[in-house]
């Protein structure tokens, strides 16, 4: 009868959907909590939300781009991989693409094809002429 938003939220980001090995998708799949897929996605793949997670088994073989704040690939991917926070490379991981990254874990084994590009926090500007980096 009453909800609790936090009980909400928590039960929202634990939600896993699976794309299941001999699934194929040929369009945008855009998702929140986690996304599990094994099987082949053409299109795109784009998380809604800081705490989405994307996860690419052995079996997944995905041409997209693709755009989460957490992904963990051990699959072929060819298109480029936006990781907002962090992306773990597995030893199976083969990406054809650019890769942009905040954090990033790259196993023994894993390979890229393409820039690895770190993207870290913006630099800081100064409060104003003459202001010193401890007031900004």
């Amino acid at each position: 009868m009453f909800s609790n938003k936090k009980e909400s939220r928590n039960n929202q980001a634990e939600t896993t959907s699976l794309i299941a090995a001999g699934t194929e998708i040929r369009g945008d799949v855009q998702f929140s909590g986690r996304l599990h897929i094994d099987g082949k996605v053409e299109g795109s793949i784009r998380a809604d939300g800081a705490d989405a997670v994307l996860t690419l088994s052995n079996q997944a073989q995905i041409h997209a781009e693709i755009t989460a704040p957490h992904i963990v690939i051990n699959g072929a991917v060819t298109g480029d991989v936006t990781a907002g926070e962090r992306l773990e490379l597995a030893s199976n991981a083969r990406v054809e693409g650019n890769v942009y990254y905040k954090v990033l874990e790259m196993s023994a084994g894993a390979q890229i094809n393409g820039k690895i590009v770190h993207r870290g926090e913006p630099p800081r500007q100064l409060a104003g002429p003459g202001a010193t980096p401890e007031a900004a």
